[in-house]
This record gives C-alpha cells, structure tokens and sequence, in this order.
C-alpha cells in the first residue's frame, strides 16, 4: 500500500510538471540554426533549449557508456530560451550530455536532441568532425535523375533483412554496407541484395527506420530483433547496423557509403522517420530539457496517446516543428537522402508537414515524401488540422497511403481471414476503380460503395501511394493463405500475381515491399516487429523457387517505366484519359487509357482485372493486341478479337 501511494505522489508530480509547462505564452522560441554542437579544431561550442531551466551543465567522458567523468562545465543563459558553453581546444572524440535544473531539481543526464554522433546505445553524444566520416568520392555523389513523382517504384526494406539470411551471399550481414556490396548471390548464383534491387528496377528504396532506436543492444545486435520504430537520437544513424557502435563515426560513413552505393546503382534512398512519438516519455531527451513541452497532453493533463507507444509528440509548437524541419533538412543535405515515409503522419499537423514540404523541394525539387494518413489512437490536435488521408488534397507534393486500395485488393488488414478482390469478394469493384485513378475525383468511381472512403481526397495522383502490403500486418502470401483456404498454392500464386498487377498499372505512386516479388512468407506472423531472423530474414533462395513469378513482376515493373500511361502526373489529365467499361459482371474492373497527352509508344491501353472464379470468354472488337494474357507476358503483334480470360488474372491490351 505504500508502494501505491508513492506510485500515486510521484504520478501526480509529474502531471503537474506536465501541466506547469504546457503554457505556450511562457516559451520563447529560438530562431536560429546553432541548437546542438558546433565543432571545429580550435573550439566546440554548445546551444541547448530549456526555458525554465535556472541552470545546465555540459558533462564530459570518456567513453561512450561507462568511465568516470572527465570534466563539467556549467552553461549561460542566452537569447531565446537557450543556454551556450564554449570550450577551447581540440575536443575531437570526446563523449558528453548534458542537465539542466527546473524548480529547484537537477534532472536526468540526457544527450542533445539536436546530437549528430552518438557512442554505444545513444546514451552519451560524441564530439566528431562530419566531414572525415564522408566516403571517398562523397562530393560528387548524386541521386539519379527523377522527374515527375509518380515514375517512383518504392521498394520497402527493412537493414537486417535484406542481407542476415545464410543464402544473401552477403559478407556485410545485417550492416549498412551489407546493402553496398555488389556481385552478392544466392546458392544457385542468383544476384541478392543491392544487384537484385537493380536488377528488379525499382526507382526507391524505402529503408524501414535507420536513425538510433532504443530497443536493439547496439553490443549485441543478434539477441534482439526490431523494426525500429522507437526513436531514441533522431539525428543519429543506428549503431546496430554499424561495424563499431561505440565509435560514433563509424555508423555515420557506413550510412553515407550505403546511400553512394545506391545512387551509382541508379536508385535512390528514402527513410522512414518516426517523429510522432518518442521511445521513451518522461525520461526523453526532450522531456528531461523542457518538460511537458514536446508531447500533447490529454484532457487529465497526462500524455496523450494517438501512437498507441506511451506519447505523440506536438509538431504544432514551435519549437518541435523547428526540431523536425532541421532534422530532415539534415538528413538530406549531410546524407543526401532523397526522401522520407512519415510514420503516423495523421498525427502531425498541416502546416508543419507543408512548411517541411516547401523547405526540401526547395533544396531538393525531387524530394520525395509520404506517410500515414492515420492515427493508431485519439489525438487531443481537431482532425482539420491534421495531416490525416482525408485531408490529402490540403498537402503540399506530399502523398498518403491508400488502405482503399490496400484493402480492397486482399481483404481487411484487420479481419485475418477476411478475403479481397483477387480473392473473389464481390462488392469491391468501386473501391478498386477508386484506387485504380489514386483517389481522384472521376466520375465512374461510386464513392458510396468505396470500402473506406465516402469521397475523393487526393487533389493529383501523387498524393496517394496505391500499394497491398507494407511491413505492418500479413505480407501478401501469408493474407492469402489464411483467407482462401479452399483454393491451391498455385490458384493463390494466380491471385498474389494479379494484386501486384494491379498496382502497377494504377495511377498514383506505387510501393512494393520486400520479397513479395518471390512471394516472401513470414511464416504466418501477422505484426514481425520483434519477431526473430527466422521469421523476418529475407530467405533468397525463393527466387529460385518462384523464379517465373519473380520475372512476370520484373517485366512488370519495366512495363509501367516503359508506359507513362500507367503513371499520370496531371490529374485533369488523367481524369480524361481513363474510362471505365461498364460491365455486368462482379469481380470484374476494366479501363482503358488514352495517352495522347502523355507520349506514350501505345496510343489506348485497354486493362481488365477479372476476379470472377470462371473462365470466361471476353469479346473485344478489333484492333487490339495482348501484351499480357491471364498474368503471363506475351506481347503479341496480332491483333485479336475475343480472349479466354482465367480466374484472378491481368489481362492487358494495347493499340
């Protein structure tokens, strides 16, 4: 019982610390760009935000975890809010974090928010000059030309996947420059990781989170998996996927060397960032700086919980949505990242996802960013000002995923057992035509029968990024097996074949994840984020099992870059060039294109996804030529009148 009663009093101090400093007329915001370190050889200085605070201290060591402390030194009070120290001489690998005192109580030794270089585990900031952890040739590195947003094929990755198997062929397994090796193959010499990334052609590869995350023992990587979505220093590459975690440079050159090779590769590099929430709550860095401040808080003055992970952080206050400008600002001018998927992006506001929007196309016109049009709980922040799918169309060259197509492809993320279109659901022919034109307004698309939305909400086809599967929820083989139990492997290969059809010739951006072009199992397991290798590992010798698989989604893939017909930019355009064919049949959707105004080889591209469970004949007309037949390449010259069309099958045309 006293346990309990301590529980309650030491609860309420902190709601009450949490309501103290949640006034915002009490905040002075900083302007300026120094926050964090500054190093040179002759001095470092330092510049930390915390308002309330009556004193800080910079404390030094000498190595990154454990050791006795070195040196402290107390800060001033500056401008804003801020509070600076200077210390001369060369202070080159030295290790710190800092405290600040808040009525009366010294708080917890953090790092620095704004740390570029960590030692093991992220719990001590490290002093380093960048620019000797820049690979050989780092100058010249430059992202391959890409001009209009829905050319990208993103490619959903996750670091340790992509090379820890036995049969990646990769020396680097489970590292960053594990993904810059070249000439890596399986067993039966098949190419693997970064050659097969090109040799599938995917235009991006989306990295699921590289920053430094909380829950992998960067001293032990193996013990524990994880996807990484618990932030610890958002500045900060992961140690985990280094050589050396406890040299803070290491993991900064090896990022860099992974996205140089990447880009001589011709593909180009987007991360997953993950500044909805924070992995740890009142003991964060930012909560132990200025407490309550960067996390909104409930109607009980406690944390809200829209991440469903213990907090969500507040972009709406000035001085965080600086913190997440200036972070993704970095991420591309110091890594020359090319874009980023914004984890949970409902939970941020409007305008501070169009202010970072309009800050990266201005240094990088090609910067691609999306992110979830969703929440996984209630935020305190009205829905209107959110950056929630719904609201798609108020967002500046930033796209949302679409859970319309998604779901209306395979059936209910969240009914198991649930079956989709291609597994022959009928009713779903609205939510199919709706994804097929990226969400846009087209006036054959009955938005009273779309599964989730009841009206458009994209304004171009870039706002919606049409894809079946990501790393949350069944990967496509395992939805399929568990929701058609009464059809063969080889009926639901048929269907895996034309889900991925689908979202290659549907407008929008489209996204693949990892290994579904070999039908990649998880053995079952719906939510892997913390599941070991042998359920997450990519397992390479699947290429050789679904080796005809695996070239039907490769021609596919080189089908949509060959064809700007399938991947509109304009949405007048595109709502003029697609028409539906009217049909009586469910589990049937066909559309032709007219691309006159997109300079396409093929002047109309006629496209049928039959669904229906018998094989049908389908009467044409003249003038048409099959590309593909009942998912299978042919690429016909003779012209056709009639067609046998299978189950679960894509079938295309062209004149």
């Amino acid at each position: 019982m006293r346990n309990l009663f301590l529980l309650l009093f030491v609860c309420q101090i902190g709601l009450n610390m949490q309501a103290q400093y949640t006034d915002q007329t009490v905040y002075p915001t900083y302007q300026g760009m120094d926050l964090g370190l500054t190093y040179t050889k002759a001095a470092t200085s330092i510049r930390i935000w915390s308002p309330k605070a009556t004193d800080a201290e910079w404390i030094f060591y000498e190595q990154g975890a454990g050791g006795a402390e070195l040196e402290r030194k107390k800060l001033q009070r500056d401008q804003s809010g801020t509070w600076i120290g200077l210390i001369k001489g060369d202070l080159l690998g030295r290790f710190y974090t800092v405290r600040v005192r808040i009525n009366g109580n010294w708080l917890d030794e953090v790092v620095d928010p704004y740390a570029k270089a960590v030692g093991v585990n992220g719990k001590r900031a490290q002093v380093i000059d960048l620019r000797q952890t820049d690979p050989i040739g780092w100058d010249s590195d430059r992202a391959p030309i890409f001009s209009n947003k829905t050319d990208a094929i993103i490619y959903e990755l996750h670091v340790r996947d992509a090379s820890i198997h036995p049969s990646s062929g990769i020396k680097g397994k489970g590292k960053f420059l594990g993904l810059t090796e070249s000439g890596t193959r399986n067993p039966s010499g098949q190419s693997t990781g970064l050659d097969h990334l090109v040799e599938l052609g995917v235009t991006h590869v989306h990295l699921l989170p590289v920053f430094d995350f909380n829950s992998v023992d960067e001293r032990d990587p193996g013990k524990r998996y994880n996807w990484g979505y618990d932030p610890l220093n958002y500045n900060v590459p992961e140690g985990s996927y280094s050589t050396d975690p406890y040299n803070g440079a290491v993991r900064i050159k090896e990022f860099k060397q992974l996205v140089q090779a990447m880009h001589k590769k011709g593909i180009r590099v987007v991360m997953d960032v993950v500044y909805n929430h924070t992995a740890l709550t009142e003991t964060s860095n930012f909560n132990q700086l200025v407490p309550g401040y960067y996390f909104r808080q409930d109607e009980k003055g406690g944390f809200s919980n829209a991440s469903a992970c213990g907090n969500e952080t507040a972009s709406e206050r000035p001085m965080f949505r600086k913190f997440m400008l200036e972070s993704m600002r970095y991420w591309v001018e110091e890594y020359h990242v090319d874009g980023f998927r914004v984890d949970l992006m409902g939970i941020h506001d409007i305008e501070t996802m169009n202010l970072i929007s309009s800050e990266l196309h201005r240094i990088r016109p090609d910067v691609l960013i999306y992110g979830e049009g969703w929440t996984a709980g209630k935020s305190p922040l009205p829905d209107a000002k959110r950056a929630l799918k719904a609201n798609a169309h108020l967002l500046d060259r930033i796209a949302v995923f679409s859970d319309d197509m998604r779901d209306g492809i395979k059936g209910s993320v969240f009914d198991h057992y649930d079956k989709g279109f291609v597994s022959g659901k009928p009713g779903l022919e609205s939510s199919i035509r709706f994804g097929v034109v990226a969400s846009l307004p087209h006036d054959q698309v009955d938005f009273k029968r779309v599964n989730y939305s009841n009206k458009p909400y994209a304004a171009q086809p870039y706002h919606t990024v049409t894809y079946a599967e990501c790393h949350d929820n069944h990967v496509l083989h395992d939805k399929l097996r568990l929701s058609v139990t009464d059809q063969s492997d080889s009926i639901q290969a048929e269907m895996h074949r034309l889900a991925l059809g689908m979202l290659l010739t549907s407008q929008g951006i489209v996204f693949i994840h990892a290994g579904t072009e070999f039908r990649r199992t998880k053995k079952g397991v719906e939510n892997s984020f913390e599941s070991p290798d042998s359920i997450n590992a990519i397992d390479w010798t699947y290429k050789d099992r679904e080796t005809d698989f695996y070239q039907y989604v490769r021609a596919l893939i080189q089908l949509r870059k060959d064809h700007p017909g399938f991947r509109f930019n304009n949405t007048d355009a595109l709502l003029a060039a697609i028409r539906f064919v009217e049909t009586d049949t469910a589990g049937v959707v066909s559309f032709q294109v007219d691309t006159k105004t997109v300079n396409d080889a093929w002047k109309k591209i006629w496209v049928r996804y039959q669904a229906d469970g018998a094989t049908k004949e389908w009467k044409i007309g003249g003038g048409w030529k099959p590309a593909i037949l009942n998912n299978r390449m042919i690429y016909s010259q003779e012209e056709v009148s009639s067609l046998i069309v299978k189950p679960a099958t894509l079938t295309v045309l062209y004149q």
